[in-house]
């Protein structure tokens, strides 16, 4: 049961998904409480959640293209190197392999 429930986290679109409904869930609440603070200002709360909103906005973009390019650097490397990719990755996997086997012990 928990590994369903991770893996659904681990989707980038159920991430997103998630995020939307945790900012409209924001903005009603925000929306309540400005009608409750109609007689004192409650302009402040929203004009962070919109700054906050902003740097999120900005921080989720440039981690998306340092991830993209970090991506496509990859898979140039792996294209222009074929066989030191496949030495590289089945060297890795004889460390881990060794790394648990000796765990077990």
């Amino acid at each position: 049961m928990k590994n369903t429930h991770a893996a659904a986290i681990d989707k980038p679109d159920t991430f997103l998904a998630d995020l939307q409904a945790l900012v409209i869930d924001a903005e009603k609440l925000l929306g309540e409480s400005q009608a409750e603070e109609r007689a004192g200002d409650g302009s402040g709360l929203r004009a962070r959640f919109e700054a906050a909103q902003e740097r999120f906005s900005d921080i989720y973009a440039g981690a998306k293209k340092r991830i993209v390019a970090g991506g496509k650097r990859t898979d140039s490397a792996i294209r222009d190197n074929p066989y030191q990719a496949m030495a590289i990755a089945a060297g890795v996997g004889l460390l881990i392999g060794v790394l648990i086997g000796r765990r077990g012990k």
